[in-house]
């Protein structure tokens, strides 16, 4: 059986307002951008992807 689990990405208070596909990302995998709130959880998957984002650190302040 083989695994397909899709990457896990830690992101930071640098890349919000998080959105998927990251601007780094191959040309093959890009599907249209979905923005993700990473905020309330700690944690997002993309619904066209599925690759999973992690939130460490502390939130800007003021942030919404």
């Amino acid at each position: 059986m083989s695994d397909n689990k899709q990457p896990t990405v830690e992101v930071t208070a640098h890349d919000l307002p998080l959105h998927c596909p990251q601007p780094e990302a191959p040309l093959w995998s890009r599907h249209p951008r979905v923005f993700l709130d990473v905020t309330k959880t700690g944690e997002a998957t993309c619904p066209y992807c599925s690759v999973r984002y992690v939130f460490q650190g502390e939130l800007p302040k003021g942030h919404h």
